[in-house]
């Protein structure tokens, strides 16, 4: 019975998203701001986890300060999420309007071999839009599957709209993702979660050790690519899809100093709009050693 009510309300969020698509932005704005409100309310596991974090990064910010940003990051979470109505089923003129590309351009279209540092902020899906609606570059990319198959197959079709990605699973080898960069499909990565020990380096973000993986340095290194950077800022016309131009002396013989690097890299994108950070995400799971949970 469970199930059947689960795949029924799976059902209907998928069509409540397919009906707000063509509604004016601000609009889908208005129903995030509540909708974030509300998820703030009364998701407060969520709300622990994010004071954590935020008391961990940003130990000076006076109290009331980081509350109201606690508070944000679950309305900028959620107006993401509605976002993806019209990001996944709008219409090309409204992609048109709401998606600004800027930055190097031309150095996405142009490096044989590229990986792009995507961290998770909220609006990591616009950036993968913009790029395959434009063909700009042929991508591929890591993906986790969701638990709910409906609201699986509903992501794989929105992130697929438009062809020009493969997705691979992440129990998939790195010899057939490092094998399509090789081919010039841009490996669009997010390496800033806490994903444990294997594969990862206790290195600081925000003065903190976390546990990061070093995959950025390594499929720079095997693929002998060149890593830029690609943020997705939520603005008030939609959002704005910046690509950096490419690292320099990145990647060196140092896995552990590169992974440092990536995350001063993440630092000053995060405090540009720290509010549009996947700080929902315990970030500081995986403890050095020694070191109690801070959550």
């Amino acid at each position: 019975m469970m199930d059947f009510v689960v795949r029924i309300l799976s059902h209907g969020g998928v069509l409540f998203m397919r009906l707000i698509a063509p509604l004016p932005l601000p609009v889908v704005r208005g129903m995030g701001w509540l909708l974030g409100q509300l998820l703030y309310l009364l998701i407060w596991p969520r709300r622990k986890i994010v004071r954590v974090n935020l008391s961990l990064c940003f130990p000076e910010m006076p109290l009331n300060q980081r509350h109201q940003l606690e508070r944000q990051v679950f309305v900028r979470f959620a107006q993401a999420w509605l976002d993806r109505s019209w990001l996944w089923h709008g219409s090309r003129e409204q992609l048109a309007k709401r998606l600004k590309v800027t930055g190097d351009v031309k150095a996405l279209r142009e490096q044989p071999h590229l990986v792009l540092f995507s961290p998770h902020f909220v609006g990591l899906d616009a950036g993968g839009v913009a790029i395959t609606k434009e063909k700009l570059r042929p991508l591929c990319s890591i993906y986790s599957s969701q638990r709910n198959a409906i609201v699986d197959e509903w992501i794989l079709q929105g992130r697929l709209r438009f062809g020009g990605l493969r997705l691979f699973a992440r129990m998939e080898g790195v010899r057939e993702i490092a094998a399509s960069v090789e081919t010039g499909e841009a490996l669009y990565l997010l390496p800033d979660m806490d994903f444990g020990t294997h594969g990862a380096e206790f290195v600081p973000f925000f003065g903190v050790n976390a546990a990061t993986v070093t995959s950025l340095s390594r499929f720079a290194r095997l693929c002998k690519a060149k890593v830029i950077t690609l943020s997705n800022r939520m603005t008030s016309e939609g959002y704005e899809v910046n690509f950096s131009q490419p690292w320099s002396d990145f990647p060196n013989r140092d896995a552990r100093a590169d992974t440092e690097r990536m995350n001063r890299e993440l630092q000053a994108l995060v405090l540009q709009a720290p509010d549009q950070y996947y700080w929902v995400h315990k970030r500081f799971k995986t403890r050095p050693p020694g070191e109690p949970s801070v959550y």
